[in-house]
């Protein structure tokens, strides 16, 4: 899943990966590719039936040069659910998706999510990607390829 608003420069990291690993692995029968471009209450919806989540997204304000990345389980900055009937649904983050997403789904509820980060502090109103978020993609691209290709069960 890469999420990103298209027309915030690098917040669209995510969604670049993705782009990315679709010309990798077209058409991959054990592989679901999402641009969730900034749709995080979507995560709800696509997380059943899947065993494993790769999530990549930007990241603003981390203290470290633009372009690098982290790689941590989700449960390590899955928000609190805010049993609010209102929350308002567009302002809702993947991270709180994914809380919800436990309540909601319990069992179901993929036991492997990994989330990779991509420092960014360009997220002005631009159409292009910064020459070092769009080489940090493209490596985390090759790592998420080589993840899922390892994990392949041998025909």
């Amino acid at each position: 899943m890469g999420f990103g608003n298209p027309v915030r420069s690098d917040d669209v990291a995510g969604v670049y990966v993705i782009e990315v690993l679709r010309k990798q692995l077209p058409a991959h029968p054990q592989i679901t590719l999402l641009d969730m471009g900034t749709s995080a209450f979507e995560t709800l919806f696509q997380l059943k039936g899947h065993q494993r989540i790769i999530i990549v997204d930007a990241v603003t304000n981390s203290g470290e040069p633009v372009g690098t990345i982290f790689k941590l389980p989700a449960e390590a900055i899955e928000a609190q659910i805010q049993d609010d009937p209102l929350v308002f649904l567009h302002s809702l983050k993947w991270d709180q998706a994914l809380s919800y997403a436990k309540k909601i789904l319990q069992s179901d509820y993929p036991k492997d999510i990994q989330v990779y980060l991509i420092a960014v502090d360009n997220i002005k109103l631009e159409l292009s990607l910064s020459p070092e978020v769009k080489a940090a993609a493209e490596v985390v691209a090759e790592k998420i390829y080589a993840e899922v290709i390892e994990q392949e069960p041998a025909s």
